[in-house]
């Protein structure tokens, strides 16, 4: 029988590790340890960077036990995949966590450096970008975000170059929020992307419910929408 279980807003299964896969605390090697707290606000920091740790966790973790064509490959109609979301979060970490505030990269990113991410670069991989390569990218954005959060205040003052003149200017408080939500929205993606891969579910699927349960609860849910269905041209 289907256990009912609360979700996370906007994402297939809650923003937490999967199963077998890498937990907030084993991405020490990721550069994403928990480190110290400003003394500003510690509560609102401290959970705010927990949450941003969970979410990284699970973008990497959908990668775990596939192949690398599965990794790469695109399974919408707009291209996402597993690996471009990693790739993709590389740049979101040293933006907004980085040259925002004064600490970018120490080289900027290939795809930021020759102008490509304009043309969508930054969402997939090329053949020349290993997964290994790509994941240690985003441990070192991972690594650099870290220490921005731990050495600033909150109110420490930001300018975000891209966005337009009249609210460029803000704080480290906005963008972690900001890298958190995005890094969050790309994790429920990732969560998705991957049950369309293999049907790997969430950490809790096979405690929730058997695979015939599952079956009998889509049929449940394709029963109740069938009579919303437009009828085919024509009739």
């Amino acid at each position: 029988m289907l256990r009912s279980e609360p979700r996370s807003s906007g994402h297939r299964s809650r923003v937490r590790p999967s199963s077998g896969s890498r937990t907030p605390d084993d991405l020490a090697p990721l550069g994403c340890q928990h480190g110290a707290v400003a003394q500003d606000r510690p509560g609102i920091k401290e959970e705010l960077h927990r949450k941003l740790r969970d979410a990284r966790a699970v973008v990497v973790g959908k990668l775990d036990g596939l192949d690398e064509y599965d990794r790469r490959r695109p399974v919408t109609p707009t291209g996402t995949n597993l690996l471009g979301l990693v790739k993709h979060l590389v740049g979101i970490e040293y933006t907004y966590l980085g040259a925002s505030l004064g600490r970018p990269p120490a080289q900027p990113l290939p795809w930021v450096a020759d102008g490509s991410i304009w043309d969508g670069a930054d969402m997939w991989a090329t053949a020349d970008e290993s997964s290994d390569e790509l994941v240690e990218r985003y441990r070192q954005a991972c690594a650099h975000g870290d220490r921005t959060v731990e050495a600033l205040d909150l109110d420490a003052p930001a300018s975000v170059r891209h966005w337009p003149e009249d609210r460029r200017d803000t704080t480290l408080g906005v963008l972690l929020i900001r890298v958190v939500a995005e890094t969050a929205q790309h994790a429920g993606h990732a969560d998705i992307v991957r049950e369309m891969i293999d049907g790997a579910g969430g950490p809790d699927h096979d405690q929730v419910a058997d695979p015939a349960a599952w079956r009998a609860h889509v049929a449940r849910i394709e029963a109740a929408a069938a009579p919303f269905r437009s009828p085919p041209l024509g009739r």
